[in-house]
């Protein structure tokens, strides 16, 4: 048999398994793979007999790149991997540089970590609603679960300047504290948020064409997401109660109360319900954090760790020198090795770094979700109709930025 033109660029061979079947290419440029995935498909009909994801269309070599760069520089470069989770790998890799050096992040500190991540949280899972919302043509949603995405991003140009990368969680804590005028800012999106949200389940909750492009498709038991190293609301779709949160909490989320929504199905349209309830859980915890935020500093107090507050430069020679070296030279971490997992938006994301006892990491690695989850891709299409990928792959909820990184 000859093989197909349209081979993976991996070299693993790709052939038809059936003289009647043909192999088609889904992607990169296919608006609906939500960046450039391509997917490699042998169809019998219209039916997916197999599927096989090709990746590396976005690779940048980050996880290269930090090994050259001291550990406060390395925080930009988290920010890009999950754009949509900017203030959650930031928060994963300071975890990890702290774990290494040992330092504790004040309460108030933690808190609006806290605050931080869950807001990038709301703002990751409004951007899944809407886009897939769209692939199945339903655009209303859309319009109206943006609307409070770019509330959220209001705030977070507030007290970073920037949308989408602040880069504002580092090790030692955060560059600043919140501004004035920020916590009014986030009550009054909590006050609005849950009916916002009720606006856009009436939409798709009940509407049939949803259903019927949702339910009992792209099913995966609790079995196969432990199998596959599935994690975020994919498996808790699937039944599986896993939140690192509950589980093995970190910048004191065991002071919070908060559901993990799960679902029984497993299919398209329970990831649906999951991620809305999740969105109602992150909302309580952030009402939780500013109720019990206490006053204080947000910054370590290790000084050779965390920058001298701005107020010192003007009169203290010796801060302008501890600032001065502290962004050009950095800080060296202690021989040894460090893991931190926190639950990202789209399930476990955790940094590994290995330390030689410099100034940068000798190892910088990333357990990315996207990448763990977007392999349950290639088990949940198979028997499906090709049109029924496009609702798997918005179900499963990936960023290439983090797959290829």
């Amino acid at each position: 048999m000859a093989k197909s033109p349209f081979m993976p660029t991996t070299g693993t061979s790709f052939e038809r398994t059936g003289e009647n079947s043909m192999i088609v290419n889904m992607g990169p440029q296919h608006p609906s793979t939500h960046g450039v995935l391509r997917l490699v498909c042998e169809l019998d009909g219209e039916t997916v007999v197999k599927c096989r994801c090709v990746i590396g269309y976005l690779h940048t070599g980050m996880e290269k790149e930090a090994e050259s760069q001291t550990y406060q520089k390395c925080v930009v470069m988290t920010d890009r991997m999950d754009y949509l989770n900017a203030n959650g790998n930031n928060l994963a890799h300071a975890l990890a540089v702290e774990k290494l050096l040992g330092c504790e992040i004040p309460i108030r500190g933690q808190y609006l970590r806290v605050i931080l991540a869950e807001l990038s949280r709301i703002a990751s899972h409004c951007v899944w609603l809407g886009t897939h919302a769209l692939d199945l043509g339903a655009m209303t949603p859309f319009f109206y679960i943006m609307q409070q995405r770019e509330l959220i991003l209001d705030m977070f140009e507030m007290f970073s300047g920037v949308r989408m990368m602040p880069s504002w969680i580092v090790p030692g804590g955060l560059r600043g504290d919140v501004p004035d005028g920020f916590e009014v800012k986030v009550r009054a999106f909590l006050r609005d948020f849950p009916g916002e949200i009720e606006v856009v389940e009436g939409l798709l909750v009940e509407n049939p064409i949803w259903r019927e492009r949702t339910q009992d498709v792209g099913i995966m038991t609790g079995a196969q997401a432990l199998e596959l190293g599935c994690s975020g609301p994919i498996a808790r779709a699937s039944g599986v109660a896993w939140d690192l949160r509950k589980s093995h909490p970190y910048s004191g989320y065991e002071n919070f109360e908060f559901q993990i929504p799960v679902g029984k199905t497993g299919d398209v349209y329970d990831r649906f319900l999951v991620r809305i309830a999740e969105m109602r859980e992150s909302a309580k915890i952030v009402e939780q954090a500013m109720d019990q935020l206490p006053s204080g500093p947000v910054n370590t107090l290790d000084r050779k760790v965390a920058p001298p507050d701005r107020s010192e430069l003007d009169t203290s020679m010796e801060a302008v020198i501890h600032h001065f070296k502290l962004w050009t030279e950095g800080y060296r971490t202690p021989v040894g090795e460090a893991y931190a997992g926190i639950e990202g938006s789209k399930g476990e994301l955790g940094f590994y770094i290995v330390s030689d006892g410099t100034n940068r990491p000798y190892r910088w690695h990333e357990r990315p979700s996207s990448f763990m989850n977007l392999k349950a891709l290639e088990v949940l299409a198979e028997g499906r109709l090709i049109a029924d990928i496009i609702a798997i792959i918005g179900s499963i909820d990936i960023v290439l930025g983090e797959i290829d990184r």
